[in-house]
């Protein structure tokens, strides 16, 4: 199989033990990485394809391990609302997506991948319906992804039957992907998914073994709910529904009691914390610092764009380790190499995917990025083997850094120029598309008066 040799200034592999390269190299072969290394160690070797990315730093690709792309159509409007609550979810999202084409969908999530890709991700956990319409944007942008379908049942018997075979449907249809993963969604176990949907839900994720992507603890509904109707707290409940023996991924976890957290770290959950949505809507803060002493694996996610209002995770890196010190009182509480590998490696645990991406390793697969080592942002004469560079990336280096892309092997983005999606088409239709749905939710303002 053919070679690929890339060299750069520096190379991060954020593996367990923190191994870097200062100058560095890396040899794909296929869509996998064969070998890495020091650039000293290449003397009189030769390769199929050499590439030299001067002045740039070599590092994996991010994970957004939380998002909503359609909801690219809701940027910008949901400002007066918390998106935290069911009443500001429910008036600030849900009234513009009762008005929602299929047509709509397919240039929202080409945009959004084309954001995705331009600012570092490689790999994201969606969750949303309309999957037919995603699916093959995704398909066709390159990145990896983690699909979840999502349910909003509400207690009604005809929308869990309509929603959950959906899900299956979709389900089946993505099976053997070798980037795509089908997940099952609910959008939030007890306050929108009754006992029924959630236990045929549990029954969708074993049948096609794969987890679930929800949201938990955004406002402490589920736990007055939980309290109220089960007499325990939500994590109590989903122990004893079995919820947290499957693979879990729980968007936000801001108000999780802090007596749960060893209860949480004995089983396949992730906290997946979107900081900047968090501090948009006005909510709490998690207790990342916490959480994370007492094992559980952290995530990093931007949330939709309609409350963050970017795709950029340098952005969300940054953002969340300010928070976090805001939130202990103390400087670099979670620290910067803690933080980068939230963005990769624990985003890959999350996904069960920490032996496919995530790091730069031997055997994983060629997902990786490069980020300018020219552009504004870097420390003078910042020591590329220290953690000098580690603190730059999480404290003042932008997606805008980014300067090329790589999933499986094969480039998406090349000198800031996307390699797989059009995206001034896509934005040209998006925004044609924004002017029918606001005239459609005119309209059906006007009819509801």
């Amino acid at each position: 199989m053919p070679t690929t040799l890339l060299c750069a200034d520096t190379i991060l592999t954020l593996d367990t033990q923190d191994t870097r390269y200062a100058p560095g190299y890396l040899v794909l072969e296929g869509d996998r990485i064969r070998e890495v290394g020091p650039q000293a160690a290449l003397a009189g070797r030769h390769f199929d394809a050499e590439i030299t990315l001067k002045n740039r730093l070599l590092m994996p690709g991010l994970i957004n391990a939380h998002t909503h792309t359609p909801m690219v159509l809701f940027r910008g409007l949901a400002e007066p609302y918390s998106l935290f609550t069911f009443e500001g979810w429910y008036e600030g999202i849900r009234s513009w997506e009762a008005v929602l084409e299929a047509d709509m969908i397919a240039d929202a999530v080409a945009v959004s991948c084309a954001e995705m890709i331009r600012t570092g991700t490689t790999c994201f956990a969606d969750q949303y319906f309309y999957m037919d319409h995603i699916t093959p944007v995704v398909e066709q942008s390159g990145l990896r992804a983690a699909l979840a379908y999502g349910i909003v049942e509400m207690g009604d018997a005809a929308a869990r039957e309509r929603e959950l075979g959906a899900a299956a449907t979709f389900l089946e249809s993505i099976q053997g992907h070798p980037r795509l993963k089908g997940w099952v969604g609910p959008h939030a176990f007890f306050v929108d998914n009754s006992p029924k949907a959630i236990e045929l839900e549990l029954a969708l994720a074993d049948r096609f073994e794969t987890g679930l992507h929800f949201h938990l603890a955004t406002s402490g509904e589920e736990e007055r709910h939980c309290r109220e109707h089960f007499g325990c707290g939500a994590v109590q409940q989903m122990e004893r529904l079995g919820i947290l023996k499957r693979r879990l991924l729980a968007a936000h976890s801001i108000t999780i009691p802090s007596e749960d957290f060893p209860t949480l770290a004995r089983y396949p959950f992730t906290a997946v914390i979107a900081a900047s949505a968090c501090m948009r809507s006005g909510a709490e803060i998690a207790a990342l610092d916490a959480m994370r002493r007492a094992g559980i694996n952290i995530a990093l996610g931007t949330d939709n764009v309609a409350n963050n209002n970017s795709y950029d995770m340098f952005n969300e890196m940054q953002t969340t380790a300010k928070l976090m010190s805001l939130r202990e009182k103390c400087p670099a509480a979670v620290p910067a190499r803690d933080i980068l590998r939230m963005a990769t490696l624990g985003g890959a645990r999350a996904l069960g995917l920490e032996n496919e991406t995530g790091s730069l390793e031997v055997g994983k697969k060629a997902d990786l990025i490069t980020l300018s080592l020219d552009d504004i942002g870097w420390a003078p004469d910042a020591d590329l083997s220290g953690t000098a560079v580690e603190t730059a990336l999480v404290y003042s280096v932008s997606g805008m850094h980014v300067r090329d892309v790589m999933v499986d092997g094969a480039w998406l983005l090349r000198d800031g120029a996307w390699l797989t999606l059009d995206y001034a088409e896509s934005r040209s239709r998006l925004n044609a598309a924004f002017v029918r749905l606001k005239a459609r939710r005119k309209e059906g303002q006007r009819l509801g008066g």
